[in-house]
């Protein structure tokens, strides 16, 4: 069964507080409502990402992987000093991978040297047999590729390398690619619209495909980014809901399928992937008959 690698659930305000630091009121976001989008492109499967806004508390990622049943994994923000007891917890309950915002203004890491920041998450990764998952401008990808090719555990960058308006051949493209072609880095073929002039567009754009795919087939997911976070002029303060994205998740499923050019590929990238990533059972039923 396919999977849908990068998602945000959010719940009510009132039941689950977010950051006072956020740029705007995340709406709900609810897990059925999910589930049911994916059901016609064949997608059970779930990564739940948490959201920025949320900082480090777990609670509403952690729940929907309980509600998932197997058919759910997590990427969580951790504080690094985190009990081993909590760490084993998240990992029964779903959890493979920690993430780093070097984007969102909300969840943005805290102001220490980045290489130290990342050798603590990486510490925890690599003790958990977890990946840690970067978001980050382009720029920002280039300047710490030494860092991350050096990294003791898997990497996984999300929404294209989030490269805005540069060109597979301008020069900090090239030290992104140069990092895909590494065999622990991974990257996440999600959002088209966070890389493109249309805020709106659910095509991939062929060049950046091509140039991804060339170095790292084996190594890309796909994942919708719903429920598709507001415009930034829709940004209007903490306490004013951002209304999501006027986006059809069907087209974002079929445009990138049709990016690709046949089953087979889509395949692999939407479903034989994120099975070795996120350590799922490659059959897809468990003994109890559930997706897992």
């Amino acid at each position: 069964m396919r999977c849908d690698c990068h998602v945000h659930i959010v719940g009510p305000i009132a039941r689950y507080p977010q950051l006072p630091s956020r740029t705007y009121l995340a709406d709900v976001a609810t897990l059925e409502t999910l589930r049911q989008l994916g059901v016609p492109h064949g997608i059970a499967r779930f990564v739940i990402v948490q959201a920025s806004f949320y900082g480090n508390d777990n609670t509403v990622l952690l729940q929907s992987l309980d509600s998932l049943a197997g058919a759910g994994r997590g990427v969580a923000v951790i504080d690094p000093a985190t009990p081993q007891t909590t760490l084993d917890d998240c990992a029964r309950r779903g959890v493979r991978g920690l993430r780093l915002n070097l984007y969102s203004t909300a969840g943005r890491a805290d102001d220490k040297p980045l290489d130290r920041t990342f050798a603590e998450l990486a510490a925890v990764a690599k003790r958990m047999h977890w990946h840690v998952e970067v978001i980050a401008a382009l720029g920002v990808l280039a300047r710490h590729a030494d860092l991350l090719a050096r990294a003791p555990v898997p990497v996984v960058i999300d929404h294209y390398g989030v490269y805005g308006d540069a060109t597979p051949e301008a020069t900090d493209a090239r030290r992104l690619l140069a990092l895909l072609a590494l065999p622990h880095v991974w990257m996440k073929l999600s959002a088209p619209y966070r890389v493109s002039a249309d805020p709106l567009a659910t095509r991939p754009d062929r060049r950046w495909l091509d140039a991804i795919l060339s170095r790292a087939e084996a190594r890309c997911v796909w994942g919708s980014d719903w429920p598709h976070t507001p415009l930034p002029e829709q940004h209007r303060g903490p306490d004013v809901v951002g209304p999501y994205r006027k986006l059809s998740y069907a087209r974002l499923v079929d445009d990138f399928r049709a990016a690709l050019g046949g089953d087979a590929l889509a395949d692999r990238i939407m479903r034989d992937n994120p099975a070795r990533l996120y350590e799922f059972d490659p059959v897809g039923i468990s003994s109890a008959g559930r997706p897992t």
